[in-house]
């Protein structure tokens, strides 16, 4: 066998081996992305306590935590909120504290017989 039967194999140059150029090609084929701002991208949600640049949680402010309140009574999470994390604790305790002295309703049974709907603002 001569040295060029032996090397049948992919050719490989001196920068490197063949799986490198697959790349490059895969690179250029596609289509690039537009610059610029996006169109249609989620929008990052602001704690709004943070925002108006409320310390406290107050379990008497019915009219903003039922903003915290599924239409099923739940304790809504920080990814659908917004709410950061310190205040996302804060507005689970105050919650809890208007829950028990029947401020706010318990389940969806208590929202039924009282009417005492949760709205969103």
């Amino acid at each position: 066998m001569s040295s060029d039967e032996r090397s049948s194999g992919p050719e490989r140059s001196e920068g490197g081996d063949r799986r490198d150029d697959r790349r490059d090609d895969r690179r250029d084929d596609r289509p690039q992305r537009p610059s610029g701002p996006r169109r249609f991208g989620s929008r990052r949600k602001v704690c709004r306590f943070c925002a108006d640049h409320i310390r406290g949680v107050d379990y008497k402010d019915i009219g903003r935590l039922r903003i915290y309140i599924s239409d099923r009574g739940k304790i809504e999470p920080r990814r659908k909120t917004g709410a950061c994390q310190r205040h996302q604790r804060l507005v689970a305790t105050a919650v809890k504290r208007a829950r028990h002295l029947a401020l706010l309703p318990y389940t969806l049974g208590h929202i039924r017989d009282t009417g005492v709907f949760p709205i969103r603002g």
